[in-house]
C-alpha cells in the first residue's frame, strides 16, 4: 500500500484565534484518521500552542515586533516562518496553510526548490489598506497549488474576484466537549467572578474589533437595557489579534458612558481565557451574541450551539449557510443595533423560543464534526499529492492537464478566429517533439515574451487559455512568464468581467 502524504498544518500563531483553533482540531482529527501530520506555527517554543496538541508540534520562534507597523509585522512573520519551513522542507509533501502569512511563507519555500505542494484555507479576507499588504494578501490566495474555503459565499468570492476555484470544506466542532457536565459545573463560579448575579448574561467571543460588529453590540446592549424585564449585561471573552485595534477598542469603550452603560458593571472585558475554561464561560452565559459583519464561517457559533446557548447573530450570507432564523438561531440585520437589540430581548424574555433555539442549535452543531472535515481534507491532499508534477516535468512550467480530457484545440473557444489561428500556430510550433503539456507551457512563455501592444490581447488570452482550458496553475503560468502571480491573477479576473 502506498503511504499517504506527509502533512504540515501551518499557522502564524499559537494563540486561541480561529485559525489556530482550526489547525489544532483538524490536525488531531487527521491523525485519528491515520494521517502523518505535524503542526507548524510561529510562537514561543517554550510555551507551545494554547493547549497541548495530540500530534507532533514544531514551533518556530516568532520575531520581536514591539514598536513595528502592521506591514512590518506581517513581512517579518512571513520571513520567520519561511526560514523555519526551509529547515523542515524535506519532512513534508503538503503544507496546508491556514492564513495569509503561512501561505506566503510556504509558497516562498516551495518556489525556492522544496518538493512540497501548498494547500491554503482562506478563512476570510482582511480589510488591509496599504498596497503592500493588499498585494501580499492577494498573492497568498493565488500562489497555492490548491485553495480551500469554509463556506460557499467565499468560494464564489474567490472565483469572481481572484479567478481561483476553491473547494468548500466546512469547519467542525467537538460538540461533546462543549456539552460536557463538568463545563456546566463552573457556571456559578464564573458568574460570581464577573458579578453577574441573577442578571441575564449575554456572552460574545472574539474581543472588540470592527469586523466583529462590536460597536453595534454595545449600542444594542444599551437599547436592550432600557427595555422592561430582567436586568442584562455583556461579557466579552477573547481579544488577542495580530492587527492593532486599540483605537477602535478605545472608541467603543469610550462610548459606554454616553449610552448609559458602565465598564465593569454592564460590560465586562474578560479577555483571553485558558482553553479549558472556554466551555465553562459558554455555560455561565444565558445567551450568545455574535453580530459579526465579516466571517469565513463563525466557528465560535458552533461552539455556542453545542453548549446549548441560544444564539443571536447577524444575517450575513455565511451564517445563513448553516443557520435558520427562528429555528436554531436568531439572525438579525447586520450592522443594525435596533434589530440586534430586539433579538437580544427575545432570548431574554421568551422562554419557549429560548428552549427551541437550544434544542435545535445543539442538533445543528452535531452535524458538523472534525472527522468529516478531516476526511474531506485527506481526499484533497491525496489528489494534490497524486497529481504533483512528475520528475520528467520538473523545471518545465506551465502545462496542460490531459487527465481532465483537455485537448490543444479546446483553446480556440477563447479566441476570435484570427486569434485562434495565431494561438494554434504558436502552440503547434512549440509542441513538435515534446509532450502536449510542455508545448502548451512553451507557447505561453513565447506569447508572454512578446510585450508589443499588438500581442497584448493574445498574451492575456494565452494566460486564460493555459489556466482554464489546459489546467495550468497560476504558479506555473507566472513561472513560465517571469511574471508575479498577482499580475496573473488580475489578468484572469479581467477575463471574467
Amino acid at each position: 500500500m502506498t503511504a499517504g502524504p506527509r502533512i504540515a498544518l501551518a499557522t502564524y500563531s499559537v494563540r486561541p484565534r480561529g485559525g489556530a483553533v482550526h489547525s489544532v482540531e483538524l490536525a488531531e482529527a487527521l491523525a485519528a484518521e491515520g494521517a502523518d501530520v505535524t503542526l507548524v506555527a510561529l510562537g514561543d517554543p517554550a510555551k507551545g500552542f494554547f493547549r497541548p496538541a495530540e500530534v507532533p508540534v514544531h514551533i518556530v520562534k516568532a520575531p520581536d515586533t514591539e514598536g513595528t507597523t502592521l506591514t512590518e509585522r506581517v513581512f517579518s512573520h512571513v520571513d520567520a516562518l519561511a526560514a523555519g519551513l526551509t529547515e523542515l522542507a524535506d519532512q513534508f509533501d503538503i503544507v496546508h496553510a491556514q492564513d495569509c502569512i503561512s501561505a506566503r511563507a510556504a509558497a516562498r519555500v516551495r518556489d525556492n526548490g522544496a518538493a512540497f505542494s501548498v494547500v491554503r484555507t482562506v478563512h476570510h479576507i482582511d480589510d488591509f489598506t496599504t498596497p503592500a499588504l493588499i498585494e501580499c494578501q492577494d498573492a497568498a490566495i493565488v500562489e497555492p497549488d490548491r485553495v480551500l474555503v469554509v463556506s460557499e459565499p467565499w468560494r464564489r468570492r474567490l472565483r469572481d474576484e481572484y479567478g481561483v476555484e476553491a473547494a468548500v470544506v466546512p469547519n467542525g466542532v467537538r460538540a461533546e466537549r462543549f456539552a460536557a457536565p463538568e463545563a456546566a459545573a463552573r457556571r456559578d463560579e464564573l458568574r460570581t467572578r464577573i458579578g453577574a448575579g441573577d442578571r441575564h448574561l449575554h456572552l460574545t467571543v472574539g474581543g472588540i474589533e470592527p469586523r466583529k460588529g462590536s460597536r453595534y453590540l454595545i449600542e444594542a446592549l444599551a437599547m436592550a437595557k432600557r427595555q422592561p424585564g430582567r436586568p442584562t449585561m455583556l461579557a466579552v471573552v477573547g481579544g488577542h489579534s495580530f492587527q492593532d485595534y486599540r483605537d477602535y477598542r478605545d472608541e467603543v469603550l469610550g462610548s459606554l458612558e454616553g449610552l448609559g452603560l458602565s465598564l465593569g458593571e454592564d460590560v465586562v472585558i474578560v479577555g483571553t481565557v485558558p482553553d479549558e475554561e472556554l466551555p465553562g464561560w459558554l455555560h455561565a452565559a444565558d445567551s450568545f451574541v455574535f453580530p459579526s459583519i465579516n466571517e469565513g464561517w463563525g466557528l465560535v457559533i458552533l461552539e455556542a450551539l453545542a453548549a446549548g446557548l441560544p444564539v443571536v447573530t447577524s444575517d450575513i450570507e455565511v451564517f445563513q449557510g448553516f443557520l435558520t432564523h427562528g429555528t436554531d438561531a436568531l439572525l438579525t440585520a447586520a450592522a443594525n443595533p435596533a434589530a440586534l437589540a430586539e433579538g437580544m430581548t427575545q432570548v431574554r424574555d421568551n422562554p419557549a423560543l429560548t428552549q427551541k433555539l437550544r434544542a435545535n442549535g445543539q442538533a445543528t452543531a452535531r452535524r458538523y464534526t472534525w472527522p468529516v472535515t478531516a476526511r474531506h481534507c485527506l481526499e484533497i491532499y491525496t489528489e494534490v499529492f497524486r497529481n504533483r508534477p512528475s520528475p520528467k516535468l520538473t523545471g518545465q512550467t506551465g502545462g496542460a492537464d490531459t487527465r481532465r480530457g483537455r485537448t490543444m484545440t479546446d483553446s480556440t473557444a477563447l479566441y476570435s478566429e484570427a486569434e485562434a489561428a495565431a494561438a494554434e500556430a504558436l502552440i503547434g510550433k512549440h509542441s513538435r517533439g515534446v509532450e502536449p503539456e510542455t508545448g502548451a507551457a512553451l507557447a505561453v512563455v513565447a506569447a508572454l515574451a512578446d510585450q508589443t501592444a499588438a500581442r497584448a490581447a493574445l498574451r492575456d488570452d494565452m494566460i486564460r487559455a493555459a489556466a482554464r482550458k489546459f489546467g495550468a496553475s497560476q504558479r506555473q503560468i507566472a513561472d513560465a512568464a517571469g511574471m508575479d502571480r498577482s499580475t496573473v491573477a488580475r489578468i484572469l479576473r479581467a477575463g471574467t468581467d
